[in-house]
């Protein structure tokens, strides 16, 4: 058998994902990165790509069908944005991440030395396996309900704060184009506790300040003050 990670054991997890597996070997074998196969082919002869291009599947589904049940009814197009943005490597490694799930990954020696626990396309990876592994030991409604657990707060929050749409890249584009300069972004204000942090970023044009904004993440702050930003150049564009 092999052992999980010297750090934690896989009933640690379990406690972290809110599911209880009943066969255990689902769960490590959505642990098992294919660099920890190759060279013990013995102890894991198969790995995680498998349940985790299922569970990619899987998650993909349970968030369109909580966007297709809200009451704003968004279209297509919005809807498939809103779930790129949510499935994508940064939103999936930093769930991961909350739940330590790199302290049970089995990596190969290789990886391990090149800090693979941290690689946020291993960390996303192994969560998309994990919930592939949900599934297939316990059904659609036990994964859903693990799946909105940590991303239901995450689909609200993008469609309040329009994190879901790149304004940061059509802010870019803009500037580009009417002032041949790019934007810059400034944390100018970070308040609250650690696990609770608010940061307050302006976005800047040839030193001239276009958009505050605050979230609690930079990236979030950085696409709220560019939104401002945009708007605030189109304001100017429609008043001249």
């Amino acid at each position: 058998m092999i052992d999980p990670s010297p750090k934690r054991n896989l009933e640690d997890l379990e406690q972290n994902i809110g599911y209880i597996f009943r066969d255990k070997g689902l769960l490590r074998n959505a642990l098992i990165h294919k660099s920890f196969h190759h060279e013990n082919r013995e102890e894991a002869p198969s790995y995680n790509e498998r349940v985790e291009f299922l569970g990619d599947s899987v998650v993909g589904l349970i968030i369109v069908e909580y966007l297709f049940l809200l009451e704003e009814k968004y279209s297509e197009s919005v809807m498939a944005k809103i779930k790129s943005y949510l499935v994508s490597e940064s939103v999936l490694s930093d769930i991961a991440r909350s739940i330590s799930l790199s302290d049970y990954l089995f990596l190969g020696k290789g990886e391990e030395s090149t800090g693979g626990r941290e690689k946020k396309s291993i960390l996303a990876d192994a969560l998309e396996a994990v919930i592939g592994a949900v599934y297939i030991d316990g059904g659609l409604e036990k994964t859903r309900r693990m799946v909105l657990k940590f991303f239901a707060g995450r689909i609200d929050s993008a469609v309040q704060s329009g994190e879901f749409y790149d304004y940061k890249t059509e802010l870019q584009e803009k500037t580009q184009l009417l002032y041949a300069t790019l934007p810059e972004y400034r944390v100018i204000k970070e308040q609250g506790e650690e696990h609770r942090r608010v940061f307050t970023v302006a976005v800047f044009l040839g030193g001239k300040k276009l958009g505050v904004a605050s979230g609690r993440r930079k990236k979030e702050a950085e696409t709220l003050a560019a939104k401002k930003a945009i708007e605030r150049l189109e304001e100017s564009d429609s008043g001249s």
